[in-house]
C-alpha cells in the first residue's frame, strides 16, 4: 500500500524511537531464562518491527512469524492502490457484497472515529488525497488545487454517505475511500492478538511509528518509547512509559508531496486544504487503530478542538507540538511519563 501518498495519516512524520535494545534480555525466573526475540521487516510502505520476550527461540520465531502474516492480511486486503484488494475492487465498482468482516469493521470504527471528531477524520477523503497527489506529480502544476477544484471534490468526501446493509457496502458515484488512516493501526493490533493467542505475554508491534506494547520488558521493565525532536535531535522531547497500550504520531515536520511544496501529507476533509495547525500530535490509547486514527484527527483539528475532543475520550492522551514549538499535554498524559 501506498501509505507516502494516499492516506489520510500518510503519516508519521515524527519518529517513534523504541528505546530498547535488539539483543537478549535475561529474565530469571526460579527455573528458566526468558530474552528478547525481534524481527524486522518492510511492510505497508514502512519498517515493521515485532518483538516478544520468551523462553524458546523457535517458539518466539513462529510466534512472530505468525503476527507478520496477520500484517501482510491486512496489506493485502486494505491496499486501495492493489487492484486486487477488496478495498479497490469497492472503489472501482461502487459497491461490493460479501465484504469481508475485517474491512466492515474498520469502515464502522471509522464512523466513530469521524463522529468524534467532528468531520476531520474521514476514509472517503481519497479522492481528495489523489487531487492533491496530482498537482505535486510530474506533469502536475506543482501548485495547490484551486477553490474551484477542491470544492468539486468535496463533494465525492463525506462518510456518512458510505452505505452498509448487512455484509453490502455502497458508495455514492464517485467516491472512494481509503483506510490508510486505521489500516496500519489496525494491523498492529491484528498482529498484538496473534501473539496473545500463542501464548506471549510480553512484546510490542511497531510499524512505523504505530506501536502496541502489551506487558513488560525483560526484567520487569517498562516498555519505553522517545518522542523525537521536531529539529531532528538524537534528544527526545520525552521518554513514554507504556504497558498494554499503543502509541502514534501524526505531524508534517519530515514527510512531503515534495520537497519544494513543503505540503502536509494530511488534509482536512472538511475544507479540502493541508494541515497547518500543529506541528506533530502523538496519541495514547487502548489500541493502536484508536491512537492511529485520533492523531490524525487531533493532528487535524489542531490545539484547542483536537484538545478538547481528547479530554473528551476515556483512557486516550495526547501530547501536542504547536508551530511555535510548545508542548501541551492532555491532562493525563504526564501519567505516562513517569518511571
Amino acid at each position: 500500500m501506498n501509505y507516502k501518498t494516499v492516506t489520510i495519516v500518510l503519516v508519521a512524520a515524527l519518529s517513534l524511537i523504541i528505546m530498547m535494545n535488539y539483543v537478549p534480555f535475561p529474565c530469571t525466573t526460579p527455573q528458566e531464562t526468558q530474552e528478547s526475540y525481534s524481527s524486522t521487516r518492510s511492510i505497508m510502505d514502512t519498517t515493521v518491527t515485532i518483538s516478544v520476550i520468551g523462553f524458546s527461540e523457535n517458539e518466539s520465531s513462529d510466534a512472530i512469524e505468525n503476527a507478520f502474516s496477520k500484517v501482510n492480511y491486512i496489506n493485502e486486503l486494505m491496499n486501495s492502490y492493489d487492484n486486487q484488494s477488496e478495498l479497490s475492487v469497492l472503489n472501482q465498482n461502487g459497491n461490493l457484497q460479501n465484504t469481508n468482516p475485517d474491512i466492515l469493521y474498520v469502515i464502522e470504527r471509522s464512523d466513530y472515529y469521524s463522529e468524534k471528531s467532528q468531520g476531520a477524520f474521514d476514509i472517503s477523503i481519497l479522492p481528495l488525497l489523489d487531487l492533491w497527489k496530482s498537482k505535486f506529480s510530474p506533469g502536475g502544476t506543482y501548485q495547490p488545487p484551486t477553490q474551484e477544484e477542491l470544492d468539486e471534490v468535496l463533494l465525492l468526501v463525506n462518510h456518512s454517505e458510505i452505505s452498509i446493509n448487512d455484509d453490502n457496502i455502497s458508495l455514492k458515484d464517485g467516491m472512494m475511500i481509503t483506510l490508510g488512516g486505521v489500516a496500519k493501526g489496525y494491523a498492529v493490533d491484528h498482529a498484538i492478538q496473534s501473539l496473545i493467542q500463542d501464548g506471549f505475554e510480553n512484546g510490542f508491534v511497531n510499524a512505523g511509528g504505530d506501536g502496541r506494547y502489551i506487558g513488560n520488558k525483560a526484567k520487569g521493565a517498562s516498555w519505553k518509547v522517545g518522542l523525537q525532536n521536531p529539529n531532528k535531535s538524537s534528544d527526545a522531547i520525552t521518554v513514554i512509559h507504556v504497558k498494554d497500550m499503543a502509541v502514534a504520531t501524526s505531524g508534517n515536520y519530515e514527510r512531503y508531496f515534495s520537497d519544494a511544496a513543503k505540503v502536509s501529507h494530511i488534509a482536512d476533509p472538511r475544507t479540502g486544504h493541508t494541515s497547518q495547525n500543529l506541528i506533530s500530535a502523538t496519541v495514547i490509547a487502548k489500541t493502536a487503530m484508536d491512537a492511529d486514527a485520533f492523531a490524525t484527527a487531533v493532528f487535524v483539528m489542531g490545539e484547542d478542538e483536537g484538545m478538547e475532543m481528547i479530554e473528551s475520550i476515556e483512557d486516550v492522551e495526547c501530547l501536542l507540538i504547536t508551530p511555535d514549538k510548545r508542548i501541551i499535554r492532555s491532562s493525563g498524559f504526564s501519567q505516562y511519563e513517569s518511571n
